[in-house]
C-alpha cells in the first residue's frame, strides 16, 4: 500500500479566520469548494491542512484524510476486518473516489485516490 500523503481535517465553523490564521504560519489556499477548502506549503506541497464546515455527501466531517495510490485495494483490506465503514466506497463529482472508516481510537480516516 503506498501513501502519497495524509491531511489533518479541522472542522470550523469560521472558515475564513481560520485560512487567515494558516496563512500566517505560511500556508496557501490550494483547492476551494465553499465546504472544504485545503491550504499547503507552497515549500512542501504535500504539507496540507483541510478546513471544513460539513462534508458534501457524507454523514460526518473524517478526522483526517490519506491519499493511497489504490483506494480500491485499501478498501477491500479494510472490508476484510470489522472495522466500521463509515461511508461507502464512492465516486465524488469532485474527481476522488473515497470511503470513510473508523480507526480504534473512534476516529473518522478519509481514505481517497484522485481519479485519472
Amino acid at each position: 500500500m503506498s501513501v502519497r500523503r495524509v491531511v489533518p481535517n479541522l472542522r470550523t465553523h469560521t472558515p475564513a479566520e481560520n485560512r487567515a490564521f494558516y496563512g500566517l504560519l505560511g500556508f496557501e489556499e490550494v483547492m476551494n469548494h465553499g465546504w472544504i477548502t485545503t491550504l499547503a506549503s507552497p515549500s512542501a506541497p504535500t504539507a496540507q491542512v483541510s478546513l471544513m464546515s460539513a462534508d458534501l455527501t457524507a454523514p460526518v466531517v473524517p478526522d483526517l484524510s490519506i491519499e493511497v495510490e489504490d483506494v480500491d485495494a485499501a478498501y477491500e483490506a479494510v472490508r476484510a476486518t470489522d472495522a466500521e465503514i463509515v461511508h461507502p466506497l464512492t465516486d465524488e463529482p469532485w474527481g476522488v473516489r473515497r470511503f470513510f472508516v473508523r480507526d480504534p481510537d473512534g476516529r473518522v480516516v478519509n481514505v481517497l485516490g484522485h481519479r485519472s
